[in-house]
């Protein structure tokens, strides 16, 4: 829960200091603008919500309607910076409310990733600090990973290699024993 409060902190205040015309000018991202990022950050609170839901009630309840997460993001991104920064501001608390109400049981309890992985809801905490973490640096706006506490960035890379690494290859070109770095594929 502390990276994930962090991470929100964070994003926050990194887009609390983006001029609103700043909102249009591209991200990191390919193809998507801050304010594309800025909403995707609150629709992923709002999805992060519906697991946390699910862990409370027992309810399966899918982080996003099937085939409008982009069209979402895409609507939301229309929206004045104004709106994009109360709507993150609202759903990342509404999010740590509905995340610190879950009893040990509801934590425990397994639920659906948006990529269709069954974790313990304990791990929302996790890929929300994920989200506003890298989502921070994705907004070009002066965060970088060496900004970003040093035991998030572990954890990040160890996740990254746990989920998505060849880990033979990597350990090999890690090592120097390969000129080729493997590859990572699509993002989590």
């Amino acid at each position: 829960m502390k990276w994930m409060q962090e991470g929100t902190e964070l994003f926050t205040a990194t887009v609390d200091g983006l001029p609103d015309t700043a909102f249009a000018a591209p991200s990191l991202l390919p193809g998507w603008s801050r304010a594309h990022v800025v909403a995707h950050v609150h629709l992923n609170a709002e999805a992060l919500r519906r697991l946390a839901s699910w862990a409370r009630t027992g309810e399966p309840t899918p982080m996003y309607a099937d085939g409008r997460r982009d069209a979402e993001i895409e609507d939301g991104a229309r929206l004045s910076p104004a709106r994009l920064r109360e709507l993150a501001r609202a759903s990342a608390a509404n999010l740590a409310a509905d995340f610190g109400g879950l009893s040990a049981d509801a934590l425990a309890r397994t639920v659906v990733t948006a990529r269709g992985r069954g974790v313990p809801a304990a791990e929302i905490a996790w890929l929300r600090a994920r989200e506003v973490m890298v989502h921070t640096v994705d907004l070009d706006a002066g965060i970088d990973f060496p900004d970003l506490p040093e035991d998030f960035t572990t954890a990040l890379v160890a996740d990254v290699v746990t989920k998505r690494a060849e880990t033979a290859a990597l350990a090999s070109w890690l090592t120097g024993r390969s000129d080729r770095a493997p590859s990572l594929g699509a993002w989590l």
